[in-house]
């Protein structure tokens, strides 16, 4: 079963039409409040969601922008799902795990601080999986509820699909946000390593761990880069002909028929050449995992030692391996990854980005798994800003997306590129 609404808003309309006297902040949450009750029984994508609590900071907004408030936010009424990583003074935070049940911390993470500055309307939480790893919570894909939204940000990801909200706050470790992005139809930015503030969001892997966020549009998209970053926002402009090489890379045998068919469409369309990744980095993959690993064990190491009943047997088994790693392995891991960087810059020289696969096909069928993040392990591990472009589909009529690889630091220039490949392909 398909739940979409393709008449929600996106962010940018949204607070257009606030701010030109055709909606209210509090009729905007109002229409969003409608859509989540209306969908969410069948996608249940949140753990946390208290329309009243949403309403009121509507009628703070209505009340300020009355009063005649200068300089309205940069999302001034976007209503916003918010992952379950991410504390909240509103709502508990749980991290998708029993041993954080009704836990509630005092403050905000930074990043939902600065969105509920800029106006945004915090409507609740979405479902994460366990401690953002594998283990999945009982959310279903918008596309087809028989089929997982991937994750590990699966609620922040379906309540965008299906139009509940336009924009959601997401993390990434190894491809918790391109992953469930491509699954479900929608752009999410991974933006550089570093460049946003986690203060707030529960660590996994801190040399991998990075905020994202997801939305229906590249646009909206740039729309929360410029509320965190302090920048005014301005139009993705339009772009002339792109500068991408489109890389199969040396995971390209974990793709299946429909995932490989879709790519190599993507190339056809956008008229990108054909690059290979460097015979040297084919062992970035093991690298991302040793550090995820090493690093997880460390930063769960109390969950580890004093809740062991309650957590999942793949994140167990994920805690035990990183904990028995040696030092030595973990360093030569960073330093592949160091020497990634390098190559994979030089292999960029002159280009707007490198488009690589952003999953191995169709989100899989089932709500027991998300799917296989291997296509987006190396990226995360080498820091590179990611932007997942929907608007192909498999076999089976579900989404399978685009990944566009960026240089550091140049998260603009990547989503007008992305914005301008979404066109190339909704025009086929």
């Amino acid at each position: 079963m398909k739940i979409i609404d393709s008449t929600a808003p996106d962010a940018v309309s949204t607070r257009s039409s606030l701010l030109e006297g055709r909606a209210t902040a509090e009729s905007i949450t109002r229409a969003a409040i409608e859509r989540v009750e209306r969908m969410e029984p069948a996608l249940k994508a949140w753990v946390a969601f208290e329309p009243e609590l949403a309403l009121a900071q509507a009628r703070r907004l209505d009340a300020a922008l009355r009063a005649g408030a200068k300089m309205p936010g940069l999302l001034a009424g976007v209503p916003l799902a918010v992952k379950d990583i991410f504390d909240t003074a509103d709502w508990p935070t749980g991290h998708g795990s029993p041993i954080y049940a009704g836990h509630r911390p005092v403050a905000d993470a930074d990043a939902v601080a600065l969105a509920r500055a800029a106006g945004a309307i915090a409507m609740g939480k979405t479902v994460t999986t366990e401690f953002a790893y594998f283990t999945p919570g009982p959310t279903a894909n918008p596309w087809n509820t028989g089929h997982t939204p991937g994750g590990s940000s699966s609620g922040s990801a379906a309540a965008v699909a299906s139009g509940m909200v336009p924009i959601a706050f997401g993390s990434q470790t190894a491809g918790s946000l391109i992953r469930p992005a491509s699954f479900c139809g929608v752009f999410a930015l991974k933006p550089t390593h570093g460049a946003f503030s986690l203060g707030g969001v529960k660590p996994f892997a801190p040399s991998l761990d990075t905020l994202g966020w997801l939305a229906r549009t590249a646009d909206d998209l740039e729309l929360m880069r410029c509320a965190l970053s302090g920048e005014p926002h301005v139009p993705l402009a339009p772009r002339g002909e792109l500068r991408i090489a489109a890389c199969r890379t040396h995971e390209w045998t974990s793709a299946d028929a429909a995932g490989q068919s879709v790519f190599e469409e993507g190339i056809r369309l956008s008229g990108a050449t054909l690059v290979e990744m460097p015979a040297s980095l084919a062992g970035l993959l093991d690298a991302q995992k040793t550090i995820m690993a090493w690093e997880a064990a460390r930063s769960l190491a109390h969950e580890h030692e004093a809740r062991a009943s309650q957590l999942s047997a793949p994140i167990i088994e994920l805690l035990q391996r990183g904990a028995k790693l040696d030092e030595q392995d973990y360093r030569a891991a960073h330093a592949l990854a160091a020497a990634g960087r390098a190559q994979v810059a030089q292999l960029m020289q002159g280009l707007d980005a490198l488009l690589v696969p952003a999953a191995p096909g169709e989100a899989p069928a089932g709500l027991a798994a998300t799917g296989d993040p291997v296509f987006s392990r190396v990226w995360t591990l080498l820091g590179l800003p990611c932007v997942n472009v929907p608007g192909l589909l498999g076999p089976n009529g579900l989404p399978i997306g685009l990944q566009l690889v960026g240089h550091p630091g140049q998260e603009r220039s990547l989503l007008a590129a992305a914005a301008a490949l979404h066109l190339s392909l909704c025009r086929r």
